[in-house]
């Protein structure tokens, strides 16, 4: 009797220990990026505003991170000497896409991380980005591809890191002179183009630049040009898919097919001119 009570015992024990690692197991999609500035106070409040409880993993993100990669394409006034900005991200079942959220940030927009995140390969994630005081928002990028990489076990490369970086810079910086939404939608607009239609070298990514500023009317100077030209000639070197693009932004998918459809127009343009011209040319010399 005594032996047959005790291997119950046991029995309810493993069930509980299975049981408890099957929690952790679960609460593992989950993880949260404070930034290191914070004060306690603040960490607290945040952790609040994430829902966050005792089983979800934090890890920092620091100023020198946020400077190795933001530091040549943005201000030292903005980048600060302290991280602030926090994120919470949760990994998302394959195709739910990507959805960002941000409070008390000020210069970077939802769409801005969006566009970067996809750049930086980040997929089917639910993104948070807060502060508990007004900030720009730039350490949350580098927070979320911290968070993300801790959650899944995959690592992003050196190269996407920096050119999702690049990317979000460059847009909150268009932001500030032709407006942060108009800046968002042109460069997600020039990127669609580029990815969907394969579009490389300087000539062609210079067209396409043209052809999306026109489209939405905006008036870009020579520098604001080459600006998105160099960002968009290191997009066009990474392995983006289109059709990937359009599951994680799920609420432009039907946007992104007319993109990538004005793109094929103005190729297709361009080629009858210049099946024209070599037309001409054979006839008159050939």
């Amino acid at each position: 009797m005594l032996k047959r009570i005790t291997s119950t015992v046991l029995v309810i024990l493993l069930l509980m220990c299975n049981l408890a690692f099957a929690d952790q197991v679960i609460n593992k999609n989950k993880v949260i990026c404070l930034g290191q500035n914070l004060s306690q106070a603040q960490k607290k409040d945040m952790l609040n505003l994430f829902g966050a409880d005792e089983s979800v993993e934090i890890v920092e993100v620091t100023n020198k991170e946020e400077r190795e990669y933001l530091g040549k394409y943005i201000d030292e006034k903005i980048l600060g000497t302290r991280a602030i900005s926090s994120a919470y991200v949760e990994k998302l079942n394959e195709g739910e896409g990507i959805s960002v959220v941000t409070h008390n940030i000020s210069w970077v927009t939802e769409d801005m991380y969006k566009n970067a995140l996809i750049t930086a390969g980040i997929k089917d994630a639910k993104i948070i980005v807060a502060s508990p005081v007004n900030v720009s928002g730039t350490a949350a990028l580098t927070g979320i591809i911290k968070a993300f990489e801790d959650l899944t076990g995959e690592d992003i490369t050196e190269k996407e890191k920096e050119i999702a970086s690049e990317e979000i810079a460059k847009t909150a910086v268009l932001g500030n002179e032709i407006g942060a939404d108009k800046a968002s939608e042109l460069i997600e607009n020039i990127k669609v183009n580029v990815v969907g239609n394969n579009i490389k070298g300087k000539r062609n990514i210079k067209k396409a630049v043209n052809a999306a500023a026109n489209e939405l009317g905006v008036e870009l100077s020579d520098d604001q040009a080459n600006e998105i030209i160099g960002l968009m000639k290191r997009i066009s070197k990474l392995d983006l898919d289109l059709n990937e693009i359009k599951t994680q932004l799920k609420d432009i998918s039907g946007k992104i097919d007319k993109v990538v459809a004005q793109g094929e127009e103005v190729k297709s343009l361009l080629g009858k001119i210049i099946g024209f011209f070599e037309d001409l040319f054979s006839r008159l010399f050939g």
